[in-house]
């Protein structure tokens, strides 16, 4: 029997992306390079979010992209074919500090693709990455610069990551069976 546990609200999940905003802000230095590159599919409406905040904050509009990472997996035959989503970075990332967003990291294996993926749009300063969720057990030695919430998780646990933009509301829930 399955077991559902309510981990973030919406309202928490509101705090928890400004706060993170805050550190972006708080560790960016000079924001003038920066720029947030979020990965399909959850990770773009996040990275809008967090693009919002971090003008309301600094009165400074943070160019945006969207990046599929398809083509980059390592691990398809795991996680199954999927339609590509189209990649949209309307700038070149040369010299930029780039903060990739994520919902949540798990294996590492999504931002090593990531990371990949990000290079073939140019040589940024520096790449960070923002988590909404850190659920650890990494399979290579990726971190999160930036982490909404720390859950430690059973491999056979489920995050499940539901955002307004994509699921209509907001809310993170751990499963277990």
């Amino acid at each position: 029997m399955s077991k559902i546990v309510e981990i973030l609200s919406a309202e928490e999940m509101r705090r928890t992306l400004n706060r993170l905003a805050s550190q972006i802000v708080e560790r960016g230095g000079d924001l003038s390079n920066l720029v947030l590159l979020g990965i399909y599919t959850r990770g773009v409406a996040l990275s809008e979010r967090l693009g919002n905040q971090i003008n309301l904050l600094e009165q400074l509009t943070v160019p945006r992209g969207a990046l599929d990472i398809t083509f980059y997996r390592d691990d398809l035959d795991k996680v199954g074919m999927r339609t590509p989503a189209q990649t949209k970075i309307p700038f070149d990332l040369t010299g930029k500090k780039v903060v990739l967003v994520d919902d949540v990291i798990y294996s590492g294996r999504t931002i090593r693709a990531a990371l990949n993926a990000v290079i073939e749009y140019g040589r940024p300063e520096t790449i960070q990455l923002a988590v909404l969720v850190d659920r650890g057990h990494r399979q290579l030695p990726i971190q999160a610069d930036f982490i909404g919430k720390e859950l430690p998780t059973a491999r056979d646990e489920q995050v499940r990551v539901y955002l307004e933009e994509v699921d209509g509301y907001d809310r993170i829930e751990l499963k277990s069976e």
